[in-house]
This record gives C-alpha cells, structure tokens and sequence, in this order.
C-alpha cells in the first residue's frame, strides 16, 4: 500500500504593527518592544517610523538594530519637527500620514491577522483606524506612569470644558502613591492652560479613554500606587487597562567613539566612578557648567562626564538654545586648571554602555526616562538634576528623590546650583550612611525586580496573549 506524505497548513503568525511618533527617544522603547513581541510572543511585527530631522544618525543608528530581528520597519516622509513644534503639537504628523497607513495595513493584513496596532502617546488620532479595521488599539507611552496620571488628572479636570475654557492644575498635585508635584514639577505641556499646547494635550487625553489598554514604559515595583490607582480606574471604567511593561531599554553596545571612555573605565575601581551626563539634547548654561566642574572636583570622587557645548542664552535646557560659533570645543569652557587638577581621577568625552559598567556607581543625571531606566536595570543610584521636557515629572519625589535617587535643587538667588551642594549630593551618592545608603540599596532592589521573569514579563506575556487569541478568533470568523 502506497504512503502518501500530507502537509499542514501552518497558520501565520499574528501581527503586531507599532508606529513611533517622531524623536529618538520615542523610538528606542518601542524598538524594543517590538523586539521583545517577536522574540517571545510569537508574534511578527512592523515599525512605523518617521524619519528624524533633528537627528538623522542617531534614529538611523536605532533602526539598524533591528537588522538581526525579524521585526519590520517602514519609513515614512520624513516630517519637519521645528514645524510641528511651532504648532506645539508633534502629534501632527500621525493624522497627515493615515492614508499612508492605512494602505499599509491593508496590505498586512492580507498576508497575516492583524492582532493590535500600538501607536504611541502621541497617535491616538489613529485610534478610528483601528476600529475601522475592527482590531484593538493600545497605545504606548515610552514614560512613566507619573506622566499618565499627570495627563489623566488635566483631562478629568476640564471635563465637559470647552477650548478656552480650561482650567489651570492645582500648585500641588498629589499623585498616586505619594508623589507630589509641584507647578514647577509639572511638563510645559501643563503649566499654563492659555497655552496651546494644554489645549492639544487635553484633547489627546480625552482621545485616549477610546483606546482599548495602554503599554507604559515602566514595572510595578518602580512605581506600585500609581499601578494600583490605575487598577482601580479600570474597575470604575474611567480609564482603559494599564500594563506596565518596562524597563524597555536598548540592548548594551560599545559605541566606536566611546572606546577610550570605556577603556578608562577598564582601568577604575569597581564601584568608583560617578557617571554625569545630560542626554543627546541636555546643555547647562556656561555658569552652571562651571559650578558643575567645581562640584565634581570638590567632592573627592572619580568620574566620567559626557560634556556638551553649554547653552550661552544663561539657561539649563535642550540643544536648541543659542551656542557659540567660535568655541566649538566644550572642553574650552571648563575652569582655567580643571582637567589638570583632575587628571588620573576625572575623565571627559563620549559614552558608550557607562552604565552596566563594574567601575560605575553612581549616575548624575537630567532624569530623561529612558537614561532613568537604563541606570536602574543596572543597579545604579542617581543625583536627579532634571533640565526640561517630563524630566522634572520623572524626578518627583517617591518616583525618584525618595526611591533611587538624590534631588538637586537650585537654592541660589541667581537660579545655579552652587557647586557645594553638587559636592555634598555626590559624596552623598557614592558613600553616604543615610540618604545615600537607602537609594543604593533601592537601586540593587530595582534591578532585581525587573529581570526577565519579573513582573512586567508577565504583564507583557498577559496582553500578548489576549491579543494572539483574539486575532485568531477573528479570524477563523
């Protein structure tokens, strides 16, 4: 009797599609994410990107990641972010593209079952298409669920107000879990409702409520009452489902510039050295810059600091701020002596993977959440120092000052932090018996918590989960 071989169909794969509003730092979370999705949730994927203006390299350099993956990345045209910040709203780009995108669905969805489409925070307009191809929309916020809930108590303050008529947030707003925000704690995006910009937030707020969860940047042991506020939202159905799913972070690497930095490192103590950076965008003013070299040289301590040109406008804030012309150097505007007298104990220069390095004890940072997470998933206590942006909202006292971190505050009259106080902070960091004890011993607690396994694992494995089973149920339809 003959034998005859039969063959399976082997159903595809659901498919996850994510789309990245512009900015680097929106795009390396959701690239992760994305890379976690396919590699243990059999799932496939596509990235939608908008190409970076501001910062080309650096969004082509996060791209090619995911050469290696199975993940998919499409480009769209590219979007001039200085126009979409003076209409204060990056979020325009998202509705300009959706022919473009919903083309690309279409075509997706001819191949494979389209489980969920992820846009994040600042595509929510993009919610209707979602529900036009009848599949869910999450969307992803890369920061902190501080930041969510900050944005959810504007919105439910100005319900059933109209534009023009919105109210102000209190002075003090006390947040789940403890945390207190101050008006100056708040992002600009908040301070003023006569600005533009409130306007658009809150209508993207009020947007959000239509999205069926939220994936957040962050993991239950980082911030366990706003976990548990949002919770009970759910159950009171004022708010779609929240899963923390973080720490999403890129993947370490040895930058080629960053080689004589990690070298001397190579040659430090283990546990020895401060690690100071601002981000890709941080600039200190030329005054506070020389309070910060002072700072470090009097605290006795060893450290690595990623300079950059400081702004020459007197204030701490992004890149964008005025810079000389003729100084291109930053090392030109240290303090006459500074790298003499620190020379053996200080470095100065590029960074590559500083912060799971053995020699690293400490980081002073701007408080950029994705620098945030980076420093906890290695263990690493922080000088809070935020700068601008959602960086003050992410160094708010039980997120940060009184978790993992040390705040500093400008005390003095002219608005600096004076050096003394830089000094004691980093003294405190590296070898305190009080303050700095307990944000050491939190930090090792953190980085436990979030290893594979751990509970933002699970979340991640839990709306997977529903997504691959309703995906498939809409299909066998």
């Amino acid at each position: 009797m003959e034998s005859s071989a039969s063959t399976v169909a082997v159903s595809p794969r659901p498919h996850v599609m994510l789309v990245a509003s512009p900015g680097t730092g929106h795009l390396i979370p959701m690239t992760e994410l994305a890379r976690r999705l396919v590699a243990h949730h059999s799932l496939t994927a596509t990235l939608v990107t908008f190409t970076d203006q501001s910062a080309p390299n650096a969004h082509s350099a996060v791209l090619s990641s995911l050469s290696a993956t199975q993940v998919s990345a499409v480009a769209l045209p590219a979007v001039a972010l200085d126009d979409l910040l003076s209409d204060a709203h990056i979020g325009t780009s998202v509705p300009i593209s959706i022919p473009h995108l919903r083309a690309l669905l279409r075509d997706i969805t001819s191949a494979a079952p389209l489980a969920v489409l992820v846009p994040d925070f600042f595509g929510s307009t993009l919610l209707p298409l979602a529900a036009e191809l009848g599949v869910p929309a999450y969307i992803f916020s890369p920061s902190n669920l501080s930041v969510l809930a900050l944005m959810r108590n504007a919105v439910e303050l100005n319900d059933g107000a109209a534009s023009g008529e919105y109210r102000d947030l209190p002075d003090v707003l006390r947040l789940p879990g403890g945390v207190l925000l101050r008006r100056e704690d708040y992002t600009d995006n908040f301070k003023n409702s006569k600005e533009p910009i409130y306007a658009h937030v809150i209508e993207e707020g009020r947007r959000y409520r239509a999205a069926d969860g939220f994936l957040v940047n962050s993991f239950h042991e980082m911030e366990p009452g706003s976990v548990e506020e949002f919770k009970q939202a759910v159950e009171q159905g004022t708010f779609p489902p929240v899963y923390p799913v973080g720490p999403l972070i890129r993947p370490c690497s040895d930058e080629d510039d960053a080689s004589a930095c990690l070298d001397w490192l190579d040659r430090q103590l283990t546990g020895s050295v401060v690690y100071v950076s601002f981000g890709s965008a941080g600039a200190l003013s030329v005054e506070q810059t020389a309070e910060l070299a002072a700072g470090l040289e009097g605290s006795g301590h060893r450290f690595l600091w990623v300079m950059r040109m400081p702004s020459l406008d007197g204030e701490n804030s992004a890149m964008s701020t005025t810079h000389s012309n003729d100084k291109d150097d930053p090392l030109a505007w240290l303090p006459e002596g500074f790298l003499e007298r620190t020379s053996g104990r200080g470095g100065v220069g590029a960074a590559g993977a500083v912060l799971s390095h053995p020699a690293t004890a400490a980081f002073l940072s701007h408080c950029g959440w994705n620098s945030t997470l980076e420093s906890v998933a290695s263990g690493v206590p922080m000088v809070a120092w935020p700068l601008y942006a959602e960086q003050s909202t992410n160094a708010a006292p039980a997120l940060l000052s009184e978790n993992v971190a040390l705040r500093l505050r400008a005390t003095r009259a002219d608005g600096l932090i004076a050096r003394e106080e830089i000094a004691a902070a980093v003294r405190e960091v590296m070898g305190g018996e009080e303050k700095g004890r307990t944000v050491r011993r939190r930090a090792g607690e953190l980085q436990r918590a979030c290893v594979p396994g751990g509970s933002s694992w699970q979340m991640l494995e839990e709306v997977a989960g529903k997504w691959k089973a309703a995906a498939l149920g809409r299909q066998k339809r």
